[in-house]
This record gives structure tokens, sequence and C-alpha cells, in this order.
């Protein structure tokens, strides 16, 4: 495979991701954004550990999509993630019935 074949398949694959991210966001309740990946979840725990150096964030979710091209299975029932920088949790505006 060559290296112009390689940038096309991730190009698609990211297309798709992206596109699966706009179909499955309306499911979600909050967005959660690491220094390593990008999160959807129903429920969110955070917990910041002072007692390490350096301090570190515990986020704790559940009913969990992740964003990950190369993940095969990106809907998870829980996810804990232990970040040592920062960590963005946003709340979603609830959906009009």
């Amino acid at each position: 495979m060559s290296e112009e074949e390689l940038e096309q398949y991730e190009a698609e694959i990211e297309l798709a991701l992206v596109k699966e991210y706009r179909a499955v966001l309306p499911m979600f309740s909050y967005v959660i954004e690491t220094e390593r990946r990008f999160y959807l979840a129903n429920e969110v725990s955070m917990r910041v550990r002072d007692e390490c150096l350096p301090p570190c964030i515990e986020l704790e979710l559940t009913d969990a999509w992740v964003w990950d091209m190369y993940r095969p299975a990106r809907f998870v029932p829980s996810v804990k993630v232990v970040s040592f920088r920062d960590v963005n949790v946003e709340r979603l505006p609830e959906k009009e019935l």
C-alpha cells in the first residue's frame, strides 16, 4: 500500500467516524475531551487526586462512545480515564421532545 493509498484510507475512515459521531450525538448527555481521546457519555463522575504528584484527574464514564477510528467497537458500557492534563467535560443541551 502506497503512502497516498494509506492517506486516502485514513481519510475515508475519519469521514465515516464523523458521520457516526453526528448520528449518535443525540443519544448522549456529555461530551468529554482529554489530551488523548474524545468521548460521549450519559454519566460522568470526576475525581481530582491531589495525593499523587503531579495531581491527576480520574473520570468514570458510563454508557459511552469513544472517538477512535481504529477501534472496532466504539460503544462501551463503562470507561475509566486517568489524566495528568486538562480534561474538558461539557453537558449537552437538553433535547426537545
